[in-house]
């Protein structure tokens, strides 16, 4: 399992976790679409947003590795602002290969990317 060195371990302030110390031993977690609901709470709306702003800052629309990224955090944004990039993806494999999509991304968290374009991963933990 591939470890992303440098990626935030985890939104400031709570117990919402952007990375996983180590492989499970009974295999990767599948990815899944979870369905963004409209009545989200705005601290879980806050964990997507820094969390797709630490991806993009990261590896911005290049394809990365899943390795130890938290499968539950990747499936809140699996499908629509973080794809696959090939048909041989393996929704329970830590050597998946995924990749941000820039335009889906901007249309759903606009505000990453008002400051000309780039994304702008200035994120406070004060969720109001």
């Amino acid at each position: 399992m591939l470890k992303h060195r440098g990626f935030p371990g985890r939104l400031p302030g709570t117990d919402f976790q952007f990375v996983v110390r180590r492989a499970n031993p009974k295999g990767a977690t599948p990815l899944t679409r979870r369905e963004r609901y409209r009545d989200r709470k705005d601290i879980d709306r806050a964990a997507d947003r820094a969390f797709l702003a630490a991806l993009i800052e990261h590896f911005d629309s290049g394809p990365f590795q899943r390795g130890n990224l938290d499968a539950g955090r990747l499936s809140w944004l699996f499908g629509r602002e973080v794809v696959a990039v090939d048909d041989t993806f393996h929704p329970a494999d830590y050597d998946a290969c995924l990749r941000v999509d820039m335009d889906r991304a901007a249309a759903a968290f606009p505000e990453l990317f008002e400051s000309g374009g780039e994304p702008d991963s200035s994120f406070t933990d004060d969720p109001d």
